[in-house]
């Protein structure tokens, strides 16, 4: 039953069932339904016609056959959507040559060929799509909507946007049809159901905890047999994959680098002077006001009285401050509420403007020297401000912006000869980009060479994965052109050209004949190790205890009560080994084995097993549980449907057109 739930959530077929249902989502930004039918197809999906369903296939008696077609431009936009999708989600890691292989492209092709399938299918079962239900889910579609309702203008916004535009009637049969498609698999889909006994079963089973005896195995003594040439070719030949020369390049590149440029020379008085009265406005010291304050605090969720009382407070005390002869700073001591400035007598040092909060900010420069002013309402409550001296603001002196300029003045002219350099260099490649000699005596920098190295080299630039992408590209590699510059951080870039390309390729057998005899010995070792410890499960299985096995063979037990399934202890192979052996009954012990990743062996058994309590589940446990095991057997009901509908049509496919 688990093994049933793991292999319907997996697999192509699964993907394919997630991505029909979900089809008319896509119609927004998929282009895949633009292709042509006609003789430039990739695969050809026919069926008989209704009224004679053992119809022959061949002319004229075909010319009476239903047929959908999967055109080349459809399949190639469809391919290309998903390396899109492939790439965003791998990003560096994504290879570009791995991905156009004929496995991927097929895969994409079969989803074609299933779609068209099913739009057939329903046309011969008599499916339609009202006008009400197309209508009634265009207005569902996110994109067409504007705080979560159907937006008319967005929607036809949206439709002009597309390449090639769409008017409404275009885009609603697009939608009829995606769900004339999706409709039958969609309704399969959701009438999946599981009965109490079933999902009492499937809790019993997926909450099960056992009881375990382990014993780790001695390692299995080095393999020093001889080996003999027959062997060596046999293993040769069996294992092409482990003996390959992995794919590699060589390249020239031009450097650039900022930091090793010449120093630029330092900037005369006048270009300063220049610099400095085109900015003057950055040397301005900001005007400050000399501050104080008491605070009346009002909590965030205070109700109208609470803020009437605060600031009738507050009010009471700005009259107290502002009488001849008012001690200010013992007025906020004895009544502020803001414990960072009432000790000091309220005072705020000296404040710029962007250092408090609007209000508070807007009230302050707005007062005279010596002015008390108040009640100011901010967030935090209510304030009484007292403006004690006032900066007015001032020009700074060239003199004294003099260095901040120069310093300023080159980095830029450091940035601009990188900048013009980097430019001339790119120009003169573009001219002849077949080699990078001509352009780099021009600009006065070496040519360096790198390599052979492989996509897991990290030596020099060629552990930057930009430039390894271009380095490894089809198409730096087949025209032997240079790159773009390649930028390796701030003012540091490169261009490269592919010198040689060197595809992956068999180790010859007296290159790696060491390696393959050493294969073979641990290959030998293992089995050794297997065999041993298979034999020690026999033992534990005719009714042997754990303790007794492992002494005789100089292992120690180890008990590990409640392990529950699926856990990664004592790793995933281990629990999946564990939990695969039936369960001990009277005079039938269970044991087993596995294996550990440096090749030792390990031995199991299983005393008792604890299946899990469907009792123990809430109910709000339970109905969450079924509906995800409902929804596990839609899908495969429906993925099951979507095979059988394939296999009773004849499909066609032009491999060539791949």
């Amino acid at each position: 039953m688990l093994q049933k739930l793991r292999d319907r959530t997996s697999g192509w077929v699964a993907t394919i069932i997630i991505a029909l249902l979900m089809v008319p989502f896509l119609f927004v930004i998929d282009h895949s339904y633009l292709g042509g039918v006609g003789a430039n197809n990739v695969a050809q999906v026919k069926a008989p016609p209704k009224w004679w369903e053992g119809a022959p296939g061949w002319w004229p008696v075909s010319m009476f056959w239903e047929h959908r077609e999967v055109g080349v431009n459809e399949f190639r936009q469809r391919f290309e959507q998903e390396r899109m999708r492939q790439r965003q989600e791998q990003g560096e890691a994504f290879d570009p040559r791995t991905f156009e292989t004929v496995e991927n492209k097929r895969r994409v092709l079969d989803q074609l060929i299933d779609e068209k399938a099913l739009q057939l299918a329903a046309e011969r079962a008599g499916v339609v799509v009202g006008d009400d239900a197309v209508r009634e889910y265009i207005a569902t579609i996110p994109a067409f909507q504007v705080d979560g309702k159907f937006d008319p203008n967005r929607y036809q916004l949206a439709l002009a946007s597309q390449v090639p535009a769409r008017t409404p009637e275009q885009f609603q049969e697009l939608v009829r049809e995606s769900l004339q498609q999706s409709l039958i698999p969609l309704a399969v889909g959701t009438s999946a159901f599981v009965t109490d006994a079933e999902f009492d079963r499937i809790v019993r089973l997926s909450g099960e905890k056992r009881d375990v005896e382990l014993a780790l195995l001695p390692a299995t003594p080095e393999d020093t047999a001889p080996v003999g040439d027959e062997e060596i070719k046999a293993w040769y030949d069996a294992h092409p994959a482990d003996f390959t020369r992995p794919e590699s390049v060589t390249i020239e590149y031009v450097e650039v680098d900022g930091s090793r440029l010449p120093a630029p020379a330092p900037a005369d008085e006048a270009t300063l002077r220049k610099r400095y009265d085109e900015e003057k406005a950055r040397f301005v010291e900001p005007e400050q006001r000399l501050a104080s304050h008491i605070l009346v605090r009002v909590d965030a969720g205070a109700d109208a009285a609470a803020l009437k009382a605060a600031e009738e407070k507050a009010q009471r005390l700005a009259e107290e401050a502002k009488a001849p002869g008012a001690d200010f700073a013992a007025l906020a001591k004895a009544n502020s509420e803001d414990p960072g400035s009432r000790d000091s007598g309220g005072d705020l040092g000296w404040v710029e403007r962007g250092a408090m909060v609007a209000p508070f900010e807007e009230a302050l420069f707005a007062m005279q020297p010596g002015e008390v002013r108040g009640p100011v309402k901010t967030d935090f409550g209510f304030h009484v401000l007292q403006l004690r001296e006032l900066k007015q603001g001032a020009q700074v002196p060239f003199e004294q912006a003099r260095e901040e300029l120069a310093r300023e003045q080159a980095q830029a002219d450091r940035e601009r000869a990188f900048s013009d350099l980097t430019g001339r260099l790119t120009d003169l490649v573009y001219q002849n980009p077949s080699s990078l000699a001509p352009a780099a005596e021009q600009v006065g920098l070496p040519v360096q060479k790198l390599g052979p190295f492989t996509r897991d080299d990290t030596v020099g630039i060629g552990a930057s994965p930009e430039v390894k992408k271009a380095a490894f590209s089809e198409a730096m590699i087949q025209d032997g052109t240079a790159s773009d510059p390649i930028e390796l951080g701030p003012e540091h870039s490169v261009v490269v050209r592919v010198l040689e390309h060197t595809p992956e390729q068999p180790r010859p057998l007296a290159e790696v004949r060491d390696q393959v005899i050493t294969a073979i010995r641990a290959d030998r070792r293992e089995k050794a190790a297997i065999a041993a410890a298979d034999a020690l499960v026999k033992r534990l299985q005719s009714g042997e205890t754990m303790s007794a096995v492992a002494t005789s063979v100089g292992a120690e037990t180890a008990p590990l009560p409640g392990l529950p399934r699926g856990v990664p202890a004592p790793s995933p192979e281990a629990n999946r080994a564990i939990f695969a052996v039936a369960a001990p009954g009277e005079g039938k012990p269970a044991a087993g084995r596995f294996s550990l990743p440096d090749g030792r062996q390990a031995l199991f058994s299983v005393t008792a097993v604890h299946p899990g309590d469907p009792a123990e589940l809430q109910a709000q446990q339970r109905d969450m549980l079924r509906n995800q095991f409902e929804q596990i057997d839609g899908g495969a009901a429906a993925e099951a449907y979507v095979r059988e509908v394939r296999k009773r049509f004849e499909v066609q496919v032009e491999e060539s057109q791949l």
